[in-house]
């Protein structure tokens, strides 16, 4: 078996191991929605979407399996490659968004990918990247905590030269989960990481599959605890105005929708991930000392939530 073919193998047991999860966690089937590009376009390759909406826990939500081969990387891939700029490419991975239909659980995104890249007169070249975060309208220290401490054991059997990961992949993720127009992180962040290469393909696949491999820990617990508290319109509709938030950061900063949508991806599969009910207002302040105020004073800040 190839390396990509190992890594297609991994990927698609872990969307289908997820989404049995979700559906089990919800009571509603996924929708299955197998998708493929016939050869001689811009890109090639298949893929499968698998979407729910209007379910019991989750409101919108999609978990997504590509596989994709292209003529010529996309500037948005090559920012920290630009020797690999215009290389024929091969892209694979799962990405996922949860909107929960109870404010009080919070949106998760998980995403783990696999580039290759061979350029003119030299060897392929492979990397990984990936992660998760999480984003509570909300917040419980609790559930931050644990988010985290799932994370930093995940990552902490993966070599790096660099030291221990899970602190360099949280401040990643916190830097790069952050709205600049706003000034404002988009939730509690998590880890993440792009461009890896250390170690090699092998230690490159163990740090996919840690990260695959620990999603389901780090946020069922959380779903568990939440979803039968009660809630109102008042939450539901801070809920709305904060997924704008999480619709601004996705289309203006978020480099994989940016991959998808200039490399020609699959419009459908790439905005899966946007919340079904969102609502703006114009310069609107939540009531000083509400729940909905500590949100950002308490959690919308950087923490060391592991260690906390």
């Amino acid at each position: 078996m190839t390396e990509v073919a190992s890594v297609r193998a991994y990927l698609v047991a872990l969307q289908e191991s997820i989404v049995e999860a979700f559906e089990d966690e919800d009571g509603k089937r996924f929708i299955r929605d197998a998708w493929q590009r016939p050869a001689g376009g811009a890109l090639e390759g298949d893929g499968l979407t698998q979407l729910v909406e209007g379910g019991a826990l989750i409101e919108r939500g999609g978990c997504n399996f590509s596989h994709v081969r292209g003529k010529a990387l996309p500037p948005s891939a090559t920012q920290h490659r630009p020797e690999l700029a215009g290389a024929p490419f091969e892209a694979l991975g799962v990405s996922l968004v949860m909107h929960p239909l109870n404010p009080y659980v919070p949106t998760v995104h998980m995403n783990v990918r696999m580039l290759a890249a061979t350029p003119a007169g030299g060897a392929p070249v492979a990397w990984f990247g990936g992660g998760m975060d999480l984003t509570p309208y909300y917040g419980f220290e609790e559930d931050a905590r644990h988010f985290h401490r799932v994370c930093a054991d995940a990552l902490a059997g993966i070599a790096s030269s660099k030291g221990d990961l899970y602190p360099r992949f949280k401040r990643w993720c916190d830097e790069y989960f952050f709205l600049k127009h706003r000034n404002e992180p988009r939730g509690v962040g998590g880890i993440f990481f792009d461009d890896f290469a250390e170690g090699g393909f092998a230690n490159g696949f163990a740090l996919m599959r840690a990260t695959g491999d620990a999603f389901l820990h780090a946020y069922l617990p959380i779903v568990q605890r939440r979803r039968e508290l009660p809630y109102g319109e008042r939450e539901r509709d801070f809920q709305a105005y904060r997924r704008g938030r999480y619709v601004e950061f996705n289309l203006v900063w978020d480099r994989g929708t940016h991959f998808g949508l200039h490399g020609g991806g699959r419009t459908e599969s790439i905005l899966m991930s946007m919340p079904p009910i969102v609502k703006w207002r114009y310069d609107w302040q939540p009531e000083p000392g509400s729940p909905e105020a500590r949100l950002a004073t308490d959690f919308l800040r950087v923490r060391d939530w592991a260690n906390e």
